[in-house]
């Protein structure tokens, strides 16, 4: 009697620990490996490499100032990057893995601790979640099934493709805790909690979550396959399944509305192409764990797994149909994956910029749940021998790929451990004891294995060029923040961190207000704003770069910023000549689509500005152009360096101006003045900003010289002289002219005018995005008019206050979609307990008529 008491109690046990297990385990092996390996925060080497460290360690930050009040805006809008732009679906995209909100209980400067933690806590929870799942799959031991989830946290998509994209991470969370979800639509059970589970994967990351959906789809349906139910009982699972899953979706609406509206609102990415699939022997490679090698799903899961999965065909106490159905289930899904219609199936209808390869996290699912179905079924030492013998089938086949480095050799040869340990368990599956230590020997070849993956893996990774890590802090970092914020004058003007470059979003990651932002939802407007006044671009402007002109500068009301210096610092903060942000222009001035195109950069700023301030020659090439490179309609037709050498040009400008030089799409070098600039230009990818020659000479002449790296088109005018003078005395007229009060809150802007104005257009320095609405006087919200981009609202004589705030487009259509699911949850929530009052008052009334 105690021992049938006290089992079911050991069990109980073994299954509430065993994920906390499986946790620990997965945390600890990518520790020990980024120990090894010296990455932060064990080591000096920083982990910020690629999106990491240009986009989510600022993201992060700027969440971190969010939460603590120490930033210009708030959720819906960012103040602080692109000269302010929508924040909403950024947070949304990037900052909703739970484990993001870390960030606020840390000192700022210690930011790139909890983006860690985001990635480690992620695998943790996911291979805590998994082991669950397994359990739901099949019935078994669950430290096995621990360790089975092991290899799916710490799956060669983890360590190539999630680590350094937090959000990414919480698809790993999401593909077992939706399996958890359908698995109880197998069974009917807790359909509202299941539907909450799939909102809370659609919310925490959308991206993955629609893989994590399609793939935990298909394992249902294999699973409803396999199902002795009725053919009804089956359909009523299905449906089940998708009122659950459309149900969830609707709760996490806003998140989808408002990012799906923010990506159709910006700037277009580069065109993606895929060029075919890998060779087969290439794909089957990444089955082993340890490598990394060109544009591969990344698909491996950990020798024991990969052992397994060769052992489940042979296993004869399975059933055909089911051994059919989930092989052809892994066949069907690798195949998907390198296969352009379904590819882009996985990722939305949209090839990825970057790897098309991303939902093999899906499979990475799949291949685990296999290798615990035939676990799960303790296969003879014929069936796991003839599993080994597949796997050195498969390790020959792929011998000669590029893929087979040090590191899957050794974890190759490995897999005999795993081999010798799993025909130990059989031979004493009897002997309690015995299969304790070996299943404890198990759990420590399963620990070495992993870490020795992560290791190989990110030390191939760290050799190559892309990889190298990013500067997020340091410092030279912390003294620019220091010194930024010292010097904040928002919203009266901006402090922009300039040119220089820690990261692709410094002004999150250093603070002030700047033109650097890079994000996938940076709005087409700002985009081709800020490119129309003269500031360079990057990634087809989905990243754009502060103003490196006065002009510019003055426009954007920059009363200061950093440049680039030799001091220990690395910068110095530079004064500017500024207006303020909000600006007043007389009636009549030329707005945007009263006017035909700007025939240079140069007149677009004066236009912007309201004053004349450049001179802008006209060029004389000073050699003969070479045949077939002639002037033509639209620009200069200049050879590259190979073809025709370097290209003379010479103008004339009034002494004492600077020249400044425009030529977005060269690449090469510019040589004038006795100084030379580097161009970067690439069309349509790389934009480079209006760059400073120098100071003209007594004389008037100029003389440009111009190395391209290739043959390109320069405009027609590219050389404009700036006279300071006149720039000066146009900022002091803006300032005199100005608003007495400009105040700014999370997402908005007003500017008080006192006394009232006459009849004018206040100009708002910041880009024009959709969602901006303009009240004057307290009038009805009215969408602004532009000036080069800019905000501008037409006042009438008297006003004297204009008012402008940020309405997220397709906000309010994802909360009422929101709004209904929930009343429908709740609704379902409640109607068993109207059922059981119903029930209860008949009881009662049945009870007082038999009493009658």
């Amino acid at each position: 009697m105690p021992k049938v008491a006290l089992e079911p109690r050991g069990r109980r046990r073994a299954r509430l620990i065993a994920p906390w297990f499986a946790a620990f385990m997965s945390m600890t092996a990518y520790c020990v490996a980024m120990a090894v390996q010296g990455t932060y925060p064990f080591g000096g080497r920083s982990r910020a490499v690629n999106d990491l460290g240009n986009q989510f360690v600022p993201f992060h930050a700027q969440l971190r100032d969010l939460m603590h009040g120490e930033t210009t805006g708030d959720l819906l809008f960012n103040w602080s990057s692109g000269y302010g732009v929508p924040f909403l679906a950024d947070f949304f995209t990037y900052l909703m893995n739970p484990f993001s909100w870390l960030v606020g209980v840390f000192p700022r400067d210690a930011v790139e601790f909890p983006v860690f933690l985001v990635t480690l806590l992620s695998a943790g929870l996911a291979a805590g979640l998994m082991t669950v799942f397994l359990g739901r799959l099949h019935d078994g031991s669950p430290w096995l099934r621990a360790l089975l989830s092991v290899g799916f946290a710490l799956s060669a998509w983890m360590v190539s493709d999630g680590f350094s994209d937090p959000m990414w991470m919480w698809g790993l969370v999401a593909l077992p805790l939706l399996g958890i979800a359908y698995d109880w639509c197998l069974h009917r059970r807790r359909w509202v909690l299941g539907t909450l589970f799939v909102t809370v994967c659609w919310a925490g990351n959308f991206y993955t979550a629609a893989m994590a959906t399609i793939g935990m789809g298909l394992v249902l349906l294999v699973r409803v396959l396999l199902d002795e139910r009725p053919a009804g009982e089956r359909l009523r699972v299905l449906a089940r399944v998708c009122s659950m899953t459309v149900t969830g979706l609707l709760l996490a609406a806003p998140v989808l509305t408002v990012g799906l509206k923010a990506s159709k609102l910006s700037q277009p990415a580069p065109e993606a192409v895929y060029r075919g699939g890998p060779e087969l022997a290439d794909y089957l490679a990444h089955l082993i764990p340890g490598g990394l090698v060109g544009r591969v799903p990344h698909i491996s899961v950990g020798m024991l797994s990969l052992l397994l999965i060769a052992t489940y065909p042979f296993i004869r106490r399975v059933p055909l149909k089911e051994r059919a159905a989930w092989l052809g289930l892994i066949v069907l899904m690798a195949a998907s994956l390198v296969w352009e219609p379904t590819i882009l199936l996985w990722h939305g209808f949209a090839l990825p910029n970057g790897s098309p390869y991303r939902a093999s996290i899906a499979l990475t699912a799949v291949l685990v749940c296999v290798a615990w179905l035939a676990l799960a079924r303790r296969p003879r030492p014929a069936e796991l021998l003839g599993g080994g013998a597949l796997v050195v089938a498969l390790v020959a086949a792929v011998s000669t790929t590029a893929y087979m480095t040090r590191g899957p050799w050794i974890l190759a040869a490995g897999g005999l451990v795993f081999l010798a340990l799993l025909l130990a368990l059989h031979r004493y599956r009897e002997d309690r004891r015995v299969r304790r230590g070996l299943t404890v020997g198990l759990a420590g070849a399963v620990l070495l294995s992993a870490s020795y993956t992560v290791l190989s893996t990110t030390q191939i990774r760290d050799a190559m060029d892309w990889w190298a890590p990013k500067r997020t802090y340091d410092d030279q970092s912390r003294a620019a923040y220091d010194q930024l914020k010292a010097a904040d004058a928002w919203p009266a003007s901006r402090t922009d961190p300039g040119p220089h470059s820690f990261a692709a979003n410094d002004p999150m990651l250093l603070a002030g207000q700047g033109g650097r932002y890079y994000s996938s939802y940076l709005p087409a407007a700002t985009a081709a704003s800020l490119h129309g006044l003269g500031g360079g671009w990057f990634m087809q402007g989905r990243g754009t770069v502060s103003f490196n002109d006065p002009v510019s500068r003055a426009i954007m009301g920059v009363s200061s910023y950093l440049e680039d210096d030799v001091n220990p610092d690395g910068f110095v903060q530079r004064p500017a000549s500024a207006p303020p942000v909000v600006t007043l222009r007389p009636a009549g001035t030329r707005l945007d689509g009263t006017v035909g195109r700007d025939a240079t950069v140069f007149a677009r700023q004066e236009r912007v500005l309201g004053a004349r301030l450049y001179e802008v020659p006209k060029l004389v090439r000073t050699e003969p152009a070479p045949p077939g490179s002639g002037k033509p309609l639209r620009g200069w037709g200049v050879p590259s360096m190979k073809r025709g050498g370097p290209t003379t040009f010479t103008a004339m400008c009034t002494p004492g101006t600077e020249a400044f030089w425009n030529a977005p799409w060269l690449s090469g070098q510019v040589t004038a003045l006795g100084q030379t600039v580097e161009a970067a230009g690439k069309y349509p990818m790389t934009a480079n900003s209006l760059a400073s020659l120098g100071t003209v000479p007594a004389g008037g002449r100029i003389s440009v010289t111009v190395s391209p790296a290739k043959g390109t088109i320069l405009p027609e005018t590219p050389v404009g002289c700036l006279d300071r003078a006149a720039l000066d005395r146009t900022v002091r007229q803006l300032r005199a002219t100005g608003p007495d009060r400009v105040e700014a809150s999370g997402h908005g802007i007003r500017a008080t005018f006192a006394p009232a104005t006459e009849e004018g257009i206040a100009v708002l320095a910041v880009p024009a995005a959709p969602g901006w609405r303009c009240s004057v006087d307290g009038a009805p919200e009215r969408a602004p008019r532009t000036l080069g981009g800019l905000m501008a609202v037409p006042l009438k004589e008297g006003a004297s206050q204009v008012s402008c705030s940020y309405h997220t487009p397709g906000l309010k259509l994802g909360l009422a979609a929101s709004g209904a699911a929930a009343a429908l949850l709740l609704a379902v929530a409640a109607l068993p307990l109207f059922r059981t009052r119903i029930r209860t008052r008949l009881v009662r009334s049945s009870s007082r008529s038999h009493r009658s």
